[in-house]
């Protein structure tokens, strides 16, 4: 399996979340498992059956979690001189040509990928006309509303 990029945020974010799947939740729905198996009849025991529907939930999450970080490329953005081009990891200041409409999009790992914060995967169509780029370029990138002049205003190592 090759590689994925991931950012150095995103690692830590993950390696969290799994800390807390390992060391919180596991234990906690173990206690809940045996707690349910001492009211008796597990055919008709709703908190036992909910309790380990839970624990497969947990133990998939860690799995996932466990397999990414295992294959993951960290990039710390920081460690990297600027150049003024787009690369993974760097913040993006575009304005749209035609509108006028300032933007601004981190470029992300597939898995950290949050438009609603701005961090758009590397893999999308925006990210993928910006990579490469300098600042002061103009690009074009297809959207599913049409084509979109993008010109690169500023690219920053957050």
């Amino acid at each position: 399996m090759s590689k994925v990029p991931l950012t150095k945020q995103g690692a830590d974010v993950m390696r969290e979340e799994l800390r807390k799947l390992k060391n919180e939740d596991r234990p906690r729905v173990i206690a809940a498992i045996a707690e349910a198996r001492e009211h008796g009849d597990l055919k008709e025991n709703a908190e036992y059956h909910a309790a380990r529907e839970e624990q497969g939930f947990i133990e998939a999450r860690i799995k996932d979690f466990d397999s990414k970080l295992s294959n993951a490329q960290i990039i710390d953005i920081s460690q990297i001189p600027h150049s003024g081009k787009v690369i993974f990891g760097v913040t993006v200041l575009l304005s749209d040509e035609d509108t006028g409409e300032e933007l601004s999009y981190m470029i992300v790992g597939e898995d950290e990928a949050d438009i609603k914060q701005g961090k758009i995967s590397v893999n999308s169509p925006i990210a993928r006309a910006l990579i490469g780029k300098m600042e002061g370029d103009v690009t074009t990138v297809r959207t599913p509303g049409g084509d979109r002049e993008l010109e690169i205003v500023e690219v920053r190592h957050v």
